[in-house]
């Protein structure tokens, strides 16, 4: 196919597509899907050979969000189950975190709820960090933490903080369909402050919300031009007692082309399988390799995730490496002093938190899918690790 060769040729340069290339990724048919697969496997490989970062989630404060954003289990109004609690102590977090890594992880990532944080939050959160550093040498530490005001994405970088993740979700135009009480300026403008303090900026998307291909290919391309390290993918995971608990939009097929899209926009960066993997890609999990270099270990914020055990052995199976805490993820040209020439770094030059709008397109798959109370019953509210007297699932 002349569109996946073109494609290929523009990842090995770190060339933009254009938005017309981007959008044939999602409207290619399941009969096409592995060659699909196998094109941006071979973008993958070249910037990340076959190592795969795990990343793990410490919730750090779980629910009583005062935001409204449709997607989550913590919103305001949200009537869904989850284990809510204030914020843990250091030693409790350090403690989870240390799961994590004892099972392969290479970044902890400490997320609270909220619409950002306090100074007391950000000394609260210095203070796990350091706590996390002295008990796991080497690991990375992100926070997630929501809107920043000024000076405290500094104070986070001087406490120790690599990485800073606020997720775009979603295109700017329909930004307001699925959150009322910020706007998406309000998430590009958190992410530049993190970059600007040193920061290295973790920012992404969720699918599955009820968006068009075109709202797709907006949010990544708005996702280069910002240029994060790490572009996590999330697909929705629909949570009764929210808003969008009755969009089940998603294929395994479709969650693909979606990877491989975003991985043919941002070919050298660090596109990480996040929340929904177990949901929506179920047994074609580990195609998903072919795309990504870097998932989640075990649970997430509010909802398990298989066992970490599995994980593991998903990526032995499918003939891929954990990563190790003495590799550096990015390829030399993204690494502060690394060189980088003509066609990009991620700049576009040249070229973790989740109303109802249309089904997306090309969302049919062929053969029949599983009922959505086959999928319901994939969502599993955590009830272990941070926040219970249960251990961690890593």
């Amino acid at each position: 196919m002349e569109l996946l060769n073109t494609l290929v040729e523009k990842g090995l340069r770190r060339e933009l597509p254009t938005r017309e290339e981007a959008l044939a990724v999602l409207a290619t048919s399941d009969d096409d899907l592995l060659d699909v697969v196998a094109a941006a496997g071979r973008v993958r490989r070249k910037w990340f050979g076959r190592r795969v970062k795990l990343n793990y989630l410490v919730n750090l404060k779980s629910g009583l969000c005062p935001e409204d954003c449709s997607y989550c289990s913590q919103r305001l109004g949200s009537k869904a189950e989850i284990l809510k609690y204030t914020w843990l102590k250091p030693e409790e977090a350090s403690r989870a975190a240390a799961a994590g890594v004892a099972g392969g992880a290479k970044r902890v990532c400490l997320v609270a709820s909220g619409r950002g944080p306090t100074d007391r939050d950000v000394d609260r959160v210095s203070e796990t960090i350091s706590a996390i550093k002295e008990q796991n040498e080497g690991v990375e530490v992100c926070a997630c933490l929501g809107l920043l005001t000024d000076g405290q994405a500094g104070r986070l970088r001087e406490a120790g903080a690599d990485a800073y993740n606020h997720n775009l979700n979603t295109s700017e135009a329909t930004y307001g369909d699925i959150c009322t009480t910020h706007d998406f300026g309000d998430r590009v403008e958190t992410v530049k402050q993190a970059q600007a303090a040193g920061m290295s900026a973790c920012s992404g998307l969720i699918a599955g919300m009820g968006e068009s291909d075109a709202d797709l290919v907006d949010v990544v391309f708005a996702l280069r031009e910002l240029d994060p390290d790490s572009v996590p993918v999330n697909f929705l995971i629909p949570f009764e007692g929210t808003p969008l608990a009755k969009e089940w939009n998603l294929t395994p097929q479709r969650a693909l082309r979606i990877l491989a899209m975003t991985r043919f926009v941002c070919p050298d960066v660090e596109v990480r399988l996040a929340g929904g993997r177990e949901v929506h890609l179920r047994s074609m999990q580990p195609l998903a390799l072919h795309l990504v270099n870097s998932l989640f270990l075990g649970d997430y914020l509010t909802s398990e995730g298989q066992a970490g055990k599995d994980d593991l052995a998903m990526i032995a199976d499918a003939g891929f490496e954990v990563e190790g805490t003495d590799t550096t993820t990015l390829p030399e040209h993204r690494v502060p002093g690394g060189t980088c020439g003509d066609g990009g770094c991620g700049d576009g030059g040249a070229g973790g938190c989740h109303g109802a709008a249309e089904v997306p397109e090309q969302a049919a798959a062929s053969g029949d899918a599983p009922s959505d109370e086959v999928r319901r019953g994939l969502v599993a509210v955590r009830r272990r690790g941070a926040g219970t007297e249960l251990p961690p699932n890593a």
